[in-house]
């Protein structure tokens, strides 16, 4: 049976889009984010898709070399927007970075799940867990960083690209790690979680040096 992701996209963003105009506040923010980040996961596959046929690549190359740029600047650019348009507080940015990358990750697993079946439920929960954890710990670096140099004018250009830098790194040695099968895929799937452990371990005081700075 072919799967079409638009239609996919379709079925989870219609609920979303009914919700955002019932909620309020930051709930309304949140949801909205929510479909941005789906929103750019399909986006990004398309991207991605285009770029690989042109260049002609592998599909492991294509994970290491065109994904990790493509679906990084499709996270951060919605986020850039809203730290220009609408100027919110640190914190709510930060928030609102996790939210979308939780949405880019929660659609690609589906679509993932969908294109290659369910029958291994123990490696379904591993590889959604690290690749969610992957697209969420990105999602963290990008954000903490940005919302830190934001307010210095002369690191804004340079931080972004360098924040952005880091977040396609660390994707690419994840996206290298999980292709080879194994147990480097294995340390694969560990690495993000771990990091995610740390991060939420000092999440308090990630969030005190935001108000801080």
């Amino acid at each position: 049976m072919t799967y079409y992701i638009e239609n996919i996209y379709i079925c989870l963003a219609a609920p979303l889009l009914v919700s955002v105009l019932y909620l309020r506040g930051k709930k309304q923010a949140s949801m909205i984010f929510l479909l941005v980040g789906m929103t750019a996961c399909l986006l990004s596959s398309y991207i991605s898709t285009f770029a690989a046929a042109i260049h002609q690549t592998t599909l492991v190359m294509a994970s290491v070399e065109i994904t990790p740029i493509i679906e990084e600047s499709m996270k951060l650019f919605p986020i850039l927007f809203y730290l220009m348009v609408f100027e919110p507080k640190k914190e709510q940015a930060a928030d609102e970075a996790v939210v979308s990358a939780i949405g880019f990750a929660t659609f690609e697993n589906v679509c993932y799940l969908l294109t290659n079946g369910a029958a291994n439920t123990l490696y379904l929960i591993i590889r959604g867990l690290g690749t969610g954890t992957m697209h969420l710990v990105c999602g963290m670096i990008v954000a903490v960083g940005l919302l830190t140099l934001w307010d210095r004018l002369y690191l804004r250009i340079a931080g972004t690209i360098g924040l952005l830098c880091v977040a396609m790194t660390y994707h690419a040695i994840y996206n290298l790690l999980v292709s080879q099968g194994g147990a480097a895929a294995e340390i694969g799937y560990l690495i993000p979680i771990v990091t995610a452990g740390f991060m939420l371990f000092f999440r308090q005081h990630i969030y005190r040096f935001l108000k801080i700075s």
